[in-house]
């Protein structure tokens, strides 16, 4: 994105003032700010709030954003994951600063820091089991309890440090522990653990380390050795704030970063917990990290959201201290937003009916003038072929209408959207008593939907051509959740059964087939959809994207 696209986008807030003063009252010469995934799953709506906010404030006060890995657990992190979080971030519209940095980059030189600390005799090895650590740290309103190796040597605490990084102990026997606080109000305060023994192959370093630093004793550091001025974070870290100023304080680190935390993305209908979608893959509710029912940005991608609606979605939401909970309908109404002036028009029908037009002559087509865009003259007309066998949608048509149907009905004349009016007056059904065609007549006086003597009809209707449409599977996605709040401790329970629903018998327009495009069209009258990875060219695979009904712009009073 451009400098001038970022500066329309990004909204004001806090963290942005705080920006502005630092550089008002000189602090900083430039702004650096860092987007650290830690490489163990794929991105989702949640961190785009994130990315929007580090690269915008970056880009936006001619800064820079630094990519960063926090790839300090070697048994969770895969490459695919790794490639997944940069083509998202591109994909989003953002560009990091040179090439991507990893927490493993800064090994080295936080063990040495880690050493540095235990010879100050504020850092010790504990031989404690995680459990014990756990049970002994205390609770909100009582204090930990020290260590029973809190106190060793310093030389003990430093040879043991060493045979750890060398391997000599099994994973879990000891750990290295900030001596700080027991007693103190923070518990992360309460001599946290900063680095364990974990032999496992790593991506990147390979088998060098048997010992891997803590995301807390990492975090911190790492920014302070890239030059991060505005650490961002969610306001889950806030509590973890103290130490991460505290280990600043006690190492010999190049720069002082300031760490600040917003609130997270929550939206209805949505789960977010990283726990929650690696299960929701693993257990096959979904057919992958990019099932377009999931809310990670390969999902919506797929699905055909554009990266220019979430960006908007995320300005519309801002940047807060507090906690709260988005409607969905708002990311919604962004989606429908930005499609409505973007996407080309075409005719699909989803579930087709058969129509004769009895009075059209036979083996005959005419190609009709199509609108590309209703709001766009610019986007020009494309040609549609008509002829005597046609297909509308079945649930156009009843037989015995109620009172307000408008649409075809035995003895109603319609109009078929760029062509002409017709009426049926006959239904043939099958064995079962299913209505399998409609036996219709046409005006060819009324070609291009208007009838010269003036005579007007209540609906308009689109269609395709028998002979000329293409068939096609459409994917019509709904929410993956039943509840708006979803209960993440039992997830499975609040699964929508009907999160998917798959037309195998649908018809689309020649164009749209034979189109390798990965542009989302608006089919009229039914929503927005997708060329999905799964086409073939004799079976296109079309996802919906959004359907064209906004309750959430209706509640607003916004347009739809």
């Amino acid at each position: 994105m451009t400098t001038e696209t970022v500066a329309a986008e990004a909204g004001r807030d806090f963290i942005r003032d705080i920006v502005q003063a630092d550089l008002d009252a000189g602090r900083h010469k430039q702004i650096v700010t860092r987007f650290p995934p830690e490489p163990n799953g794929y991105l989702h709506i949640g961190h785009a709030k994130s990315i929007a906010l580090n690269f915008g404030i970056a880009q936006e006060f001619a800064g820079r954003c630094n990519l960063r890995f926090d790839d300090t657990n070697p048994t969770k992190e895969e490459q695919e994951y790794i490639d997944s979080i940069q083509a998202d971030v591109r994909w989003l519209g953002y560009h990091w600063a040179g090439e991507p940095l990893y927490a493993s980059d800064y090994f080295e030189r936080l063990y040495e820091w880690a050493e540095g600390l235990v010879r100050a005799g504020l850092a010790y090895i504990d031989d404690q089991s995680q459990e014990q650590i756990r049970a002994s740290r205390g609770t909100l309103t009582e204090p930990g309890k020290d260590s029973p190796f809190r106190e060793r040597p310093v030389a003990e605490n430093l040879d043991l440090f060493r045979r750890m990084k060398a391997g000599e102990f099994a994973n879990g026997a000891r750990v290295l522990r900030a001596k700080i606080d027991m007693a103190s109000g923070n518990i992360n305060l309460r001599d946290p653990v900063l680095y364990r023994i974990l032999h496992a192959h790593h991506p990147r370093t390979g088998d060098k380390w048997s010992i891997y630093p803590s995301y807390d004793y990492a975090h911190g550091q790492s920014d302070a050795i890239e030059g991060i001025t505005h650490s961002i974070c969610t306001l889950e870290f806030e509590d973890h704030r103290p130490l991460y100023d505290w280990l600043l304080d006690k190492l010999p680190v190049p720069s002082r970063p300031h760490q600040y935390e917003f609130a997270r993305l929550n939206l209805t209908y949505t789960l977010l917990s990283k726990r929650v979608l690696t299960e929701l893959v693993r257990s096959g509710h979904v057919s992958g990290w990019d099932d377009p029912r999931m809310p990670t940005i390969a999902g919506l991608k797929r699905r055909g959201v554009p990266p220019a609606a979430i960006r908007e979605f995320v300005k519309r939401i801002g940047v807060a201290k507090a906690n709260s909970v988005v409607d969905v309908g708002m990311l919604e109404f962004c989606i429908r937003e930005e499609l409505n002036r973007t996407a080309l028009r075409r005719m699909a029908v989803l579930r087709p009916l058969k129509v004769v037009i009895e009075n059209y002559p036979e083996r005959q087509l005419e190609e009709l003038d199509a609108v590309n865009h209703p709001d766009d003259p610019a986007r020009g007309t494309r040609k549609v072929a008509f002829g005597r066998e046609l297909y509308i949608e079945r649930d156009d048509f009843m037989e015995n209408p109620p009172k307000k149907f408008f649409r075809l009905s035995p003895g109603n004349e319609v109009r078929l959207r760029y062509a002409y009016f017709i009426k049926c007056h006959d239904v043939v059904k099958d064995a079962a008593g299913e209505v399998v065609e409609l036996r219709c007549t046409y005006d060819p006086a009324t070609r291009g939907g208007n009838a010269p003597d003036g005579r007007k009809v209540k609906a308009t209707m689109h269609w395709l051509s028998a002979a000329q449409s293409r068939p096609a599977e459409i994917r019509l996605y709904h929410q993956l959740f039943a509840k708006p709040n979803p209960d993440a401790t039992n997830f499975a329970g609040d699964l929508n059964p009907q999160s998917l629903e798959i037309l195998t018998d649908a018809r689309v327009e020649p164009a749209i087939a034979d189109a390798n495009s990965s542009d989302v069209v608006q089919f009229e009258r039914q929503g927005y959809f997708v060329r999905d990875s799964d086409s073939t060219p004799q079976r296109p695979v079309f996802n919906r994207t959004i359907g064209l009904r906004d309750t959430f712009a209706k509640e607003v009073g916004g347009k739809g």
